[in-house]
This record gives structure tokens, sequence and C-alpha cells, in this order.
């Protein structure tokens, strides 16, 4: 089956999402408002470029959704008016009540909703997912992440909640296989912003875990990790590395014994993964999850979830009050 994929909105995110689709050799369209970026892009890559985002949807069978997030909604209904299976790029639709119309409507029409977010499709949590289900780190006791930059001028409509904190909120409760049951939150706009630039969420699981979210748009560099605390080590991944580090420890001499040093012996491991793009993964298993090879990794309903629990932090936040999901 050849594909033929898609593109709405050509800003940073939908550049990323043409050029792998056309790096795979299925990208058949691209739609923006802006007609002329649209068709720098189509030039580009030698595809058509439409002028409306009807014209694209008849002519793909799968449409990446890159716009700004107020218009997720309403290109995400257009496109299965259409009978065009979606990916619908973070934070879905920004709106709980939005984002479950249009799973509903999606399943009405046996369409394939997936949800962009990129860090489920990270190797790094892919393998740490492997090892917490096999056993080899032993049982997660704690997790806690810290998504922390400068401020990206590109971003206008939301804050560093929806915009970075959803994807470790969705990557925390995939690795720890639980829901969030209620959450806690401090934070606030540091620079007087219109948005929230700093935050901090505590998550209580329904396994009765905690999962923490450190998330800023003020640090002077980039950090991308994971913490996990484990009943046989203690695990840390690193995103942009691609690096899990683990650390163990046990117990070696005579606590009682007179003397220097430690009694204990500590080993420290670190692994790089084979790099890989977590958005080519992603599209890829949003393609086989159109050819039926596959399910969609990152469901709608997932980020369902995801935007439940990041409205939970905004009004606790607000409230300073722990709030029930």
């Amino acid at each position: 089956m050849t594909m033929r994929m898609g593109v709405i909105g050509t800003g940073s995110m939908g550049k990323n999402h043409a050029r792998i689709y056309a790096e795979m050799g299925v990208l058949a369209g691209i739609y923006d408002v802006n007609d002329k970026a649209a068709k720098e892009i189509a030039d580009k890559y030698g595809i058509e470029h439409h002028s409306s985002v009807e014209s694209l949807l008849k002519a793909v069978d799968g449409v990446s959704i890159s716009t700004p997030t107020n218009t997720h909604h309403e290109m995400a209904l257009k496109s299965i008016s259409y009978g065009t299976n979606l990916l619908i790029e973070k934070p879905f639709t920004g709106d709980v009540n939005a984002a479950a119309e249009i799973c509903e409507l999606a399943e009405k029409e046996s369409l394939v909703l997936s949800a962009g977010m990129v860090e489920r499709f990270n190797p790094v949590v892919s393998e740490a997912k492997k090892q917490l289900d096999n056993g080899r780190f032993g049982e997660l006791i704690t997790i806690s992440s810290r998504r922390v930059s400068s401020m990206p001028y590109r971003i206008r409509d939301v804050g560093v909640i929806l915009d970075l904190g959803i994807h470790d909120v969705d990557a925390l409760v995939y690795l720890a296989g639980s829901k969030a049951k209620s959450v806690y939150c401090v934070g606030g706009s540091f620079n007087g912003n219109t948005f929230e630039d700093h935050a901090s969420i505590v998550m209580v699981l329904e396994n009765g875990k905690s999962a923490h979210v450190e998330v800023n748009w003020l640090t002077p560099m980039k950090v991308r990790s994971v913490y996990m605390t484990c009943s046989k080590m203690y695990a840390t991944i690193d995103y942009m590395s691609q690096m899990i580090s683990t650390s163990t420890s046990r117990f070696v001499g005579n606590a009682d014994a007179p003397g220097f040093g430690s009694p204990w012996e500590f080993d420290s491991r670190e692994t790089f993964l084979s790099k890989e793009e977590p958005l080519k993964r992603e599209l890829e298993n949003f393609m086989a999850s159109i050819k039926g090879e596959a399910r969609a990794l990152v469901s709608g309903w997932d980020a369902v979830e995801d935007l439940k629990v990041c409205h939970a932090a905004l009004r606790s936040m607000r409230e300073n009050r722990v709030i029930e999901i």
C-alpha cells in the first residue's frame, strides 16, 4: 500500500513533518494559510501545495495537523469529515472537551487518530519502559523529570505547562503504567508574560506512586531528563543524548569494623542507544496504524488524559490546592 501523507501548517514542527514524510517518499501535499510558505515547502520537495485544506484532505490518506493550538479542533473536525486519518501535534487541542469530541468522532468514523507526544517514541523511553516491565530496574518507587530551557519566542498561545510539561506528563504516566488521580502544582509567570513560564507539578498516580514534573522557560541551557528511583537501581534517562545511566550499590564490608572507608560498593553504568529521530518513529507508527499493521502508541484518549492533568495543574496553581482528576 503506497501511502499519501499531507501536512497542515508549515511552522517549525510542520516543516519537520514534511521533511520526514518526504524522506520516506510519502509526502503528497501541503497546506498553510500562508500560501507563499506552503509553496516554498512544496517546491522544495516537488509536491503539490493546496489552496484549501479541503483540497488537501481529499488527496491524502493521512494528515499531520501542525497549526497553532487554537486551530487544532477546527482542522481535526475537517479531517474527520473528509474521512482522513489524522495526527494532531501536541498539546492536541488544549481543551479537554474538544479533545474528547475529536476522539469520539474519529472512533465513529473508524479513523486512526494519533497524538503528537513525541517523547513516547524516544528510544530511551522505549528502552526504559522495557526494563521496567521486565523487572530489570525493579519496582518503580518515584519518577521525576526536568524539562527546562530559555523562552521560545515562537510560542504565543499556551504556557510552559501545555507547551513543554505535557510531554513529560505523558512520558511519566506511560513509564509508571498508571493514570494520575490527583495533581498539585506551584508556579507562575516570573517574567510577567500572559502565560506561566515555570511550574512544578506533582502527580499522585492511581497505583499509589508519585511523579514530579519540573518545567520552565527561564533556564539558559536546555535540560531534558527523567530520574527513576527503583527497588533494584537508580536510573536516569537523557532525551537529547539518548543515554540511560544506572547506579547500583551493595554492602560488602562489616559495618562494625574499625577504620575508615565505606562498606558499600557502588557501580554506575552509561548505555548510549543507537540514535533515532523520535518524530520519524512517531510518523512510522502513524502510517503503520493506518495500514492496520500496528496500533497508535499515543491515542487521542491518551492525549485527553494528558490534558486533564495539565489543566488540573493550571487550576491547582491558581487555587493553591490539590485537584482531583
